[in-house]
């Protein structure tokens, strides 16, 4: 369809590229699903004979590399088709339509009846999985109502908003992303670094509150004109823009999460410390 070296650079893409890709990887949702789906693996992985914490995260993490290694590969090979096309349509609305150009492009109405298979079959598994871990984590915190329920719930809430049509889809959840992936990301960088602060709640605390408030902000200059345009949306895009580092970037959070961090990684210590002289004079008068 095209050479992807002679194509021309979309708008988005000529300035901050990186932090672009890296903001549109919200989308992908993966560090969301991964959230929910550790509970689903962990929980195989303990069906299958492990028990010992360190040996259910070793195989966690094999599995996880194996996985994301296979991943790359994929979304690499769909970057060149994407900047291929572009040599022969026109940039398209979504991702759905590009897949649909392309593959009638090379193999017309049956190409299209694969795709739609294809598509069925790897959304199925993955929609199967996310409704089930959603369903298992929910009713671990909420006892009370069945798992069976959760999932009549999820499947039936899915369904639904499915029907909305992708674009509409993305136009609505990209603000919802926008909110919770600053705060799914420091959520699992906590979690790898968690043994360093003895997995001490204050340093969580800190780190979600500092990481919240600015998300906020991202979530509010993502939503459609109709709220981002509106007086409050104005208002508050005029303070990020103002007074947020790095907000023209969409990376706003970052540093305040650092900030939480050392924060409570500075009150975990003096807590350490405090403890320490309080059981020093006790070991004394004994």
């Amino acid at each position: 369809m095209g050479s992807p070296a002679t194509q021309s650079v979309t708008a988005a893409y000529k300035t901050g590229a990186f932090t672009n890709g890296f903001l549109q990887g919200y989308n992908t949702m993966d560090a969301l699903a991964g959230l929910a789906f550790g509970v689903t693996v962990v929980t195989a992985i303990k069906y299958m004979g492990k028990k010992n914490a360190n040996g259910i995260a070793m195989v966690t993490a094999r599995a996880g590399l194996f996985s994301m290694g296979f991943e790359a590969i994929i979304y690499v090979a769909l970057i060149l088709l994407g900047a291929m096309s572009l040599g022969k349509f026109k940039l398209s609305a979504n991702g759905g339509v590009a897949f649909d150009q392309i593959v009638n492009h090379y193999l017309g109405v049956v190409g299209q009846s694969i795709l739609a298979a294809l598509i069925t079959l790897t959304c199925l598994t993955t929609a199967i999985g996310l409704v089930a871990a959603f369903a298992q984590d929910f009713h671990k915190h909420f006892p009370k109502i069945s798992y069976k329920t959760w999932l009549a719930f999820t499947s039936g809430a899915s369904f639904l908003t499915a029907n909305l049509g992708l674009n509409q889809i993305i136009s609505w959840s990209t603000p919802v992303l926008m909110f919770l992936y600053p705060l799914a990301m420091a959520l699992i960088l906590l979690s790898v670094l968690s043994p360093l602060f003895h997995r001490d709640p204050i340093v969580y605390k800190f780190v979600v509150t500092f990481t919240v408030i600015p998300a906020l902000f991202d979530m509010m200059a993502a939503f459609p004109p109709v709220v981002s345009q509106s007086a409050l949306g104005k208002l508050m895009g005029n303070f990020q823009q103002s007074y947020l580092p790095l907000a023209q970037y969409g990376l706003d959070w970052l540093l305040p999460a650092l900030l939480g961090m050392v924060i409570g990684v500075a009150c975990h210590l003096y807590k350490q410390h405090a403890n320490a002289k309080v059981q020093v004079p006790q070991e004394n008068e004994n």
